[in-house]
């Protein structure tokens, strides 16, 4: 009897806790997710990284019954959007949408403040598209070659997402290297605000991810001069590639993805990446990628680790290559 007692009092005391913790006895965590995913944006609103983010994330709360928050925190190339969300609880709660640049950013920053490879697990790839070169409408260039033979000897300035983003490395690869100019990059926290540079008639040119930018060329307050696809794009027929400018094989892709922090459950991690593939074969979604000039690359975290860790090896290279300092 003294012993049944003392197990009932034992039981009622679990109960009691578990109650406090407002969880039912022997429940360990809640579902996820049962509260609003903050997912925070490495760059601008307006941007490529934002536009997907924005479209992702709308679909995305439907499938996780929960509001998917966007938040932008631009900033050093995306690090300080990556640093906060390293600093996050590993919960699923806090992710990153990060571009290409991420995959940049190891090679080109002495410090980013965080290590991608051990600080970050990727949680899905969406898409990529490829970079676009656009100058103002009254610009008198036509094409890259007008661009650049009226710029030989004197000085080329072209706006950019930021310091780090495969934009700024293609800018800078083939203004500097390739044709030789005496170009100045003009970074910016996002790509809305790099297009505004160029709109507004204070930078010579945008070299930015086609989502953001082709809207303004399709309005007439751009005008496209080359895309860095191997092939012309669906999405802008009549805009020549950078090849047939004359640099063979020029291409520039940017994607985006989202991050989650190291250490985060391999079932969250999973649950996101289910929902985001699921939006991402939605017909809708693959129409509006389409009309983006996007292509959309689902595929499991596995995958896109192992993506991510090619990106790094072919940026590196890039860097190397275009001889931009790194920085501090």
């Amino acid at each position: 009897m003294a012993s049944t007692a003392r197990l009932v009092r034992s039981l009622a005391v679990l109960g009691a806790a578990a109650a406090a913790l407002g969880q039912p006895a022997g429940a360990q965590t809640q579902a996820y997710p049962s509260k609003p995913v903050r997912t925070v944006v490495a760059f601008a609103a307006g941007g490529f990284a934002d536009t997907v983010a924005r479209l992702i994330g709308q679909k995305l709360s439907e499938r996780l019954g929960q509001p998917v928050i966007v938040e932008n925190r631009g900033g050093a190339g995306g690090n300080i959007a990556a640093r906060q969300v390293v600093g996050s609880a590993p919960d699923g709660y806090t992710l990153l949408v990060h571009t290409a640049a991420i995959s940049i950013n190891p090679s080109l920053y002495r410090n980013p403040g965080f290590d991608l490879l051990n600080d970050l697990v990727p949680v899905s790839n969406t898409g990529s598209t490829p970079g676009l070169f656009a100058v103002h409408s009254s610009n008198g260039a036509n094409s890259l070659r007008d661009l650049i033979s009226a710029h030989k000897g004197k000085r080329l300035t072209f706006s950019t997402a930021g310091v780090g983003t495969s934009s700024h490395l293609a800018g800078e690869y083939l203004f500097k290297v390739l044709a030789g100019l005496d170009a100045v990059h003009v970074p910016f926290q996002g790509g809305a605000p790099a297009i505004t540079a160029v709109v507004s008639n204070q930078v010579d040119v945008i070299s930015g991810s086609m989502p953001p930018v082709a809207p303004f060329v399709r309005k007439g307050s751009l005008k496209a001069l080359g895309v860095s696809s191997l092939q012309r794009v669906n999405g802008l027929p009549d805009v020549p590639t950078v090849s047939e400018a004359g640099f063979k094989d020029f291409e520039e892709r940017s994607w985006v993805g989202y991050f989650a922090p190291a250490k985060t459950p391999a079932d969250v991690v999973q649950r996101l990446n289910a929902g985001i593939s699921q939006v991402l074969a939605l017909p809708d979604i693959r129409e509006r990628f389409t009309a983006l000039g996007m292509d959309p690359h689902p595929g499991s975290p596995a995958e896109f680790a192992g993506y991510v860790r090619k990106e790094m090896t072919k940026w590196a290279t890039i860097v190397k290559t275009t001889g931009i300092p790194q920085v501090e």
